[in-house]
């Protein structure tokens, strides 16, 4: 806890540039969240254009053909409307709205047995800042994508940030149980600040550990899977290292910060 201020400098750079370009660049969106077709022809190429049908379809494969050659056949064709595309925004934001509500409700519902004169939302809260950490890496890294390699952010990548989040919470909660565990078995006299460390040195192994296996196996996937999940991969990839940093070096630092913070006297 003595090197706290440190980890959160080191999360303030992470976050930084993706936040600036964030505010400069946003997010690069696929037609899941614009509306719109698009097209992938036989050797590769992408093109994105306003909706079309079926019948238009056709007359549009008409076009690449004289354009292309006449082996240019459609491999990949979706449509989505603009309309269904603002719904599917608005959802996105509301899942990620309702489950960091939903994480603190339960957190501090579970949390509730923990000895004066702490209180179980505050485990709550800071948890939700972490994971609001972890999805702001994510984020912030696919709009300097976006912008320099035009990455897009598809449905796909809004399941990897509710992942995100359902992973982080969980190692956070390891540590946060831990520290639960202590506050009634360690001496009284211990301070918040001890018992953290204690509690965080105790659960180092069973935090890394399966993170570890996790980002072998996402490893992998980059390197050998296939190109349609690769961006999505690539984000769990992100989200996983900064929830398993989070959980240990920003979680825990933040509540001994809200908890030991002094109080004001009448």
């Amino acid at each position: 806890m003595r090197l706290k201020w440190l980890f959160f400098g080191i999360s303030l750079l992470v976050i930084l540039p993706g936040v600036v370009s964030l505010i400069m660049f946003g997010l690069k969106p696929s037609i899941d969240f614009t509306g719109g077709t698009m097209i992938v022809t036989n050797s590769g190429q992408v093109i994105r254009t306003k909706a079309m049908d079926n019948s238009q379809k056709e007359q549009y494969l008409l076009e690449l053909k004289k354009q292309y050659g006449p082996k240019t056949e459609i491999d990949k064709f979706e449509t989505v409307g603009p309309v269904i595309g603002k719904e599917l925004t608005m959802k996105a934001l509301q899942s990620v709205g309702l489950a960091s509500l939903a994480i603190i409700i339960y957190i501090a519902y579970a949390f509730r047995t923990i000895p004066a004169p702490y209180t179980s939302w505050k485990f709550g809260v800071s948890a939700v800042v972490a994971l609001l950490h972890d999805v702001l890496v994510v984020v912030g890294v696919f709009s300097i994508l976006g912008h320099f390699f035009k990455v897009e952010v598809d449905s796909l990548f809004v399941t990897a940030l509710l992942t995100v989040i359902g992973f982080s919470v969980h190692d956070t909660i390891v540590v946060f149980d831990r520290i639960r565990e202590n506050l009634s078995r360690l001496p009284a006299k211990t301070s918040f600040s001890d018992v953290v460390d204690t509690s965080i040195w105790q659960t180092m192994g069973r935090s890394l550990m399966p993170s570890l296996t996790v980002l072998f196996t996402l490893l992998a996937l980059i390197l050998f899977g296939g190109e349609s999940i690769r961006w999505f991969v690539v984000a769990l990839f992100i989200g996983v290292f900064s929830g398993t940093y989070s959980s240990i070096f920003n979680a825990a630092p933040l509540l001994v910060l809200w908890e030991e913070k002094p109080k004001k006297t009448v």
